[in-house]
């Protein structure tokens, strides 16, 4: 996800937390590097982790609740792991960052910073809970680091510049990009993925494509 810094931030801290941290960060299209404009970083850091410390963790059919568990046992090592890695390279945890007492699978929701790209968390898919903070300078910069991992299904990004937003369209390599909204995952527009993140698309018309036959005629006289 990119946060520029002429965004509503109001806006994109509480759409990416949400997006975030549906289903406790175990959605495929769930935003993990938020790449964000030096010169709004602060603002944009103070109001997202202040909605990710409301986030109240536990049982879906306890009342309050708003985020769930991890899918099994073995996320919580997986996770720790992860951010351990991060923290002794020199990351910061601004949220979280643990697994939650008591009995289940539940993790905090998590905020990084101060993290570096050659960090495991910053290549590696977490599919939990963790949103990691990353600051850029030029809209160069923010595309070299979107397009920098081998993953390329779902991207985010929040700007009022359409000349921004033409760039990212042109050069983000995503299958699919959503400008000041969450607007992935709805059935009548295409999903999918490029690089790593699978070829095709299911959703809107084009995944009808895979289901018909093309039959070229050609006559002459």
């Amino acid at each position: 996800a990119l946060v520029f810094d002429d965004a509503d931030i109001d806006l994109a801290a509480r759409v990416l937390a949400t997006a975030k941290f549906r289903n406790a960060g175990q959605v495929c299209v769930s935003p993990t590097r938020i790449l964000v404009q030096r010169k709004v970083l602060q603002a944009f850091t103070e109001k997202f982790v202040g909605l990710t410390r409301e986030i109240k963790v536990g049982n879906g059919l306890e009342s309050g609740t708003t985020m769930g568990p991890v899918a099994n046992d073995r996320r919580i090592p997986a996770l720790v792991d992860l951010i351990e890695d991060a923290v002794s390279a020199g990351a910061t945890v601004s949220a979280g960052g643990k697994a939650v007492e008591g009995q289940g699978y539940f993790f905090e929701p998590t905020v990084l910073s101060g993290l570096t790209p050659a960090m495991r968390i910053m290549n590696e898919e977490p599919f939990g809970p963790v949103a990691l903070l990353v600051p850029f300078d030029t809209v160069e910069e923010a595309i070299a680091e979107s397009n920098r991992v081998p993953f390329g299904l779902a991207s985010y990004a929040f700007t009022t510049s359409m000349k921004t937003a033409q760039a990212l369209s042109t050069y983000i390599e995503a299958g699919m990009l959503s400008i000041n909204h969450q607007g992935i995952g709805l059935p009548e527009v295409p999903f999918g993925g490029i690089k790593d993140s699978g070829y095709g698309s299911e959703g809107g018309t084009e995944a009808i494509e895979a289901y018909l036959n093309t039959k070229l005629v050609t006559q002459y006289s």
